[in-house]
């Protein structure tokens, strides 16, 4: 005979092994489910879309990065600046607009990288870009080399805390079987900026249209394109995986919803079970010294050396080249002609990059480019024939943007959400820190030692990045941030 109770025990074990099952089994409103929803959405036309919308804003940001070398012969002909000067760090040098630049970025990405962690990606990108293109206006208005660098300054503050913004939020959306491609179409929209910023600054720099200095023209053309990105990109949603992680899941269950609903009307068949991969800590306290913590120490230290040699070796070329080739005796117009040339290849970097970016691990990328870049500057001193000055100019400039694909997306993954701006802008701050110091650097060598001694030091500096990343790197491809982090 069954005891009277016996059903009542039989159902307690029931109802205790269904609710270990459903403790093993994470909620739709889970850190771990949200990531795990995201990370299986297939490529998708709404997908690409968020992502071409980033990359208009960077195509704008990429012009105010790289008008520097072209707009400085026109401040220097305007008489703003001189080109070289007899104090090592005099404020009315070309090499101190240079650092202006440089030390906005460091502050920017240092001092407000951080703020994207706090107050939400999108968010931060988006009043970044208001304030530097304002501050790109007043610049372009500056009579004297003091105003001139201090707006500069300004202007590169607003461009850091963007930068950093846009690699957390780009590398919490995309999956991870997609986002070295998504990190390619960002950098192919940036760097066709390359080109157009050079034909800009062609058609003005070396004029005065309505009796206003050329290179006035060419940063408030980029400023104004900017102010019209802001609007197109007011839609963009904010990260899940940061929302999540700020223990906010009903609003980063909205948003993965929105894109799932996307991608199902656009494919006509649901999506596939989410299956979390690994546990995600919800509203865990972030701290600058988990930076330095055994877990994360190594990889700090890696990407630190590799942004203080890659910021002296590349902007120490591109930021000088049609100085190079003027102090070789090449006129002012057809330096910039050249330099317009060789900045036409910048987006064939990141187009092959959309062939092997998720196939090759990123770190090998990184070695490559950086490689690339140290063996065409050499052959640059080496070449008067404008043929191959223009092809070593092509390679390097290629070269520079294969290793910006690779070390963008690279550099976010390497940390978890929670600190992943402020990790990221610590990072890429020393970059910006090493970068100032590269037009005092190339001054100098090219005043005492001449060109080919220049160019011999951002080879240098270019190894020093390679070897970094080379012995220091992990690997990371084809896992999701968490596995990467766990």
């Amino acid at each position: 005979m069954v005891a009277p109770d016996s059903h009542d025990n039989k159902d307690k074990k029931m109802s205790a092994a269904l609710g270990s099952v459903a403790t093993a089994t994470p909620s739709a409103l889970s850190g771990e489910m949200i990531a795990a929803r995201l990370d299986r959405l297939p490529a998708s036309k709404s997908l690409w879309r968020f992502v071409t919308l980033l990359a208009l804003g960077g195509f704008f940001e990429t012009f105010e990065m790289f008008s520097t070398s072209f707009v400085i012969p026109g401040m220097v002909r305007s008489g703003v600046l001189l080109s070289t000067t007899d104090s090592f760090f005099a404020l009315n040098g070309a090499a101190a607009y240079i650092a202006a630049t440089f030390i906005g970025l460091f502050i920017g990405t240092l001092g407000f990288g951080m703020i994207a962690d706090k107050f939400g990606r999108r968010a931060v990108f988006t009043y970044a870009l208001i304030g530097y293109a304002l501050c790109s206006l007043i610049m372009a208005c500056q009579t004297g080399p003091l105003g001139l660098n201090f707006w500069r300054l300004m202007t590169a503050i607003g461009l850091g805390v963007e930068v950093i913004a846009i690699d957390a939020y780009l590398s919490e959306l995309v999956p991870p079987t997609l986002r070295g491609r998504a990190f390619a179409i960002n950098r192919i929209m940036s760097y066709l900026a390359v080109p157009a910023c050079g034909i800009t600054a062609y058609l003005f720099v070396p004029h005065e249209p309505l009796g206003i200095d050329g290179w006035r023209w060419v940063i408030a053309i980029g400023a104004v394109g900017s102010l019209l990105v802001w609007v197109l990109r007011r839609k963009l949603p904010e990260s899940a995986r940061w929302l999540a992680d700020k223990g906010r899941l009903q609003e980063a269950d909205a948003e993965v919803s929105r894109m799932e609903r996307a991608v199902e009307q656009e494919t006509g068949r649901p999506l596939p079970a989410a299956i979390p991969t690994t546990k995600v800590q919800v509203e865990h306290k972030s701290s600058f010294r988990e930076l330095w913590s055994p877990r994360y120490r190594t990889r700090t230290i890696m990407l630190v050396l590799f942004h203080v040699f890659q910021a002296m070796g590349i902007y120490g070329f591109l930021n000088w080249a049609p100085t190079f080739l003027i102090e070789q005796g090449v006129t002012v117009s057809k330096s910039l002609a050249y330099t317009v040339v060789m900045g036409c290849s910048a987006p064939l970097g990141p187009i092959l990059a959309l062939f092997f970016a998720d196939r090759i691990e990123r770190k090998w990328q990184i070695v490559f480019g950086a490689m690339l870049i140290a063996v065409a500057g050499l052959s640059f001193a080496e070449f008067r024939v404008p043929l191959l000055i223009i092809t070593c100019g092509g390679l390097l400039t290629m070269g520079t943007t294969i290793l910006s694909v690779g070390y963008h997306a690279y550099q976010s993954e390497l940390y978890p959400t929670r600190i992943r701006a402020m990790a990221v802008g610590f990072v890429y701050s020393t970059g910006r820190l090493g970068g100032s110091l590269s037009g005092f650097m190339i001054a100098f060598a090219m005043r005492h030692f001449g060109v080919q001694s220049a160019l011999i030091a951002v080879a240098g500096c270019m190894v020093i990045c390679a070897l970094s990343v080379a012995l220091l790197g992990p690997l990371t491809r084809d896992r999701t941030l968490e596995q990467i982090n766990d």
